[in-house]
């Protein structure tokens, strides 16, 4: 298979980037990034402006595509930021790879997504939900983690001490709550990116403990 990834430079997304090029499943990886990654034999890596993605470019003819983008809040600046990455951006991926034929996208989603929400983060992934199911893929996989575990570049204090409480209480907790390690949602993304079943998956957060 040929894959698309956006999204390769988050805590995820690295994740997946590395299994899918040591994955014998995929042949070949086209990884849309601002700044350039480093070179492998399967990778091709396009620097891009997800402002003016280029509609024509060959390297959009994929089997499936898989989106781990995502920022937060404060990182963006702005409601209207955040919304434009976190919606607008995989949208606009989603639509392109749709256009020139991939048949299977892939979305690293959150659990409590939901267009009804009052809360900013959950709305806008359950709006980018709703709208990737108008898009037509024969396969649409709705990977839903809750708390991420792992170690980002960029230090989130929230989450950070979310993470440390939830540790402690893990064994308490509903399988639902407890943090899922950001390796094991990279398998499920590739997994579901793979496995390609028809019509629309979600994979719930207790699914990735």
């Amino acid at each position: 298979m040929k894959l698309l990834l956006v999204g390769s430079t988050g805590l995820v997304g690295g994740f997946v980037l590395a299994e899918a090029l040591a994955d014998i499943r995929f042949n070949s990886v086209v990884a849309l990034t601002r700044t350039p990654l480093p070179p492998h034999a399967k990778l091709l890596n396009p620097v891009v402006d997800f402002d003016a993605l280029p509609a024509d470019a060959p390297w959009w003819d994929v089997d499936a595509a898989i989106c781990t983008l995502g920022t937060t809040r404060r990182r963006a600046g702005s409601d209207a930021a955040f919304t434009r990455v976190d919606h607008d951006y995989p949208l606009a991926v989603a639509r392109l790879a749709r256009r020139h034929g991939a048949g299977t996208f892939v979305l690293n989603s959150a659990l409590g997504a939901d267009p009804r929400s009052r809360l900013l983060y959950s709305r806008t992934k359950g709006e980018l939900e709703r709208d990737l199911a108008s898009l037509g893929f024969g396969s649409l996989t709705l990977v839903r983690p809750g708390l991420i575990g792992g170690d980002r570049e960029e230090r989130r204090m929230a989450e950070s001490l979310a993470s440390t409480v939830l540790g402690v209480l893990s064994p308490l907790l509903p399988a639902r709550y407890r943090i899922n390690p950001a390796p094991t949602i990279a398998a499920a993304l590739l997994d579901a990116a793979a496995a390609a079943l028809p019509g629309r998956q979600v994979v719930p957060s207790e699914a990735l403990i």
